[in-house]
């Protein structure tokens, strides 16, 4: 089975070990730039969520959309009713850039996630520098101490963290680092395979307080309304929105579903 993780994460830990910016005056910048939009606060409204997803490939389906218009691309979803934007970035895997998550966020008026693989503290940093809104710690992908040192940045930054974990030993890692944002991904992103039922397990264990977002595999209304059902107050949504003939028309029909308890 290929195991896309490690291809990535490798790739992004070179970079970072290449990387000889000094991190203090990496933060220094980030701090000073113009304040974040609230990220979680545009989640917490009435009925499900949506953040929208803007990539061109993934490297388990190839191209989505290649030649894809950021901006249009996130008029498109504001129209829809998104509460928030996700924009990929990372360039080798992807195609993403961050062009695309500045003309995004200008061209949206939303928050925007720096949807990336999150290795080091200066990826937070360079988050808050690119105008992100909120950054990706994928559980998976850090140790206990990357983990914390990584969120306690964001927090530090203003920047909200989406905790993104796989299972339950991933969602007790997230919880105990302070995750107050936490994305349920049922992709396995060892092999790219889809658990359409990973989120709903997993969904009792998340704390009332905490709010929780689903991920990948959301392909209708039906997928929406039953992890609305489950508790989710969100959903992160990509390929299905990138693919849809009519992007607006597809995102009103997952954004609105009453949210039950956990």
């Amino acid at each position: 089975m290929p195991t896309y993780l490690a291809d990535i994460l490798t790739a992004h830990r070179a970079r970072a070990a290449a990387d000889g910016r000094a991190l203090p005056d990496l933060v220094e910048q980030a701090a000073s730039t113009p304040p974040p939009r609230d990220f979680m606060g545009a989640l917490q409204g009435d009925g499900m969520a949506c953040i929208a997803e803007i990539k061109r490939r993934s490297p388990s389906k190839g191209d989505l959309d290649p030649d894809l218009q950021a901006d249009l691309v996130a008029k498109d979803y504001v129209t829809g009713g998104a509460a928030c934007l996700s924009v990929l970035t990372d360039v080798e895997f992807f195609g993403g850039s961050t062009v695309d998550l500045v003309a995004a966020r200008q061209a949206s008026g939303l928050p925007v996630l720096r949807k990336d693989f999150t290795v080091q503290e200066a990826d937070v940093a360079d988050a808050r520098l690119m105008g992100a809104d909120a950054v990706l710690l994928i559980v998976a992908a850090l140790s206990d101490t990357e983990l914390a040192d990584c969120a306690a940045l964001a927090r530090e930054l203003g920047l909200a963290a989406l905790v993104e974990v796989h299972d339950a030993e991933e969602l007790a890692r997230a919880l105990d680092a302070g995750a107050v944002l936490v994305g349920v991904n049922q992709r396995d992103l060892r092999t790219f395979q889809v658990d359409h039922e990973r989120a709903c397990a997993l969904a009792a264990s998340i704390p009332a307080g905490v709010v929780a977002v689903a991920e990948s595999g959301i392909r209708d209304a039906a997928d929406a309304r039953r992890l609305a059902d489950a508790g989710y107050d969100a959903i992160l949504v990509g390929e299905t929105l990138v693919r849809a003939a009519d992007r607006p028309g597809q995102l009103r029909t997952l954004v609105g579903h009453a949210v039950g308890t956990r």
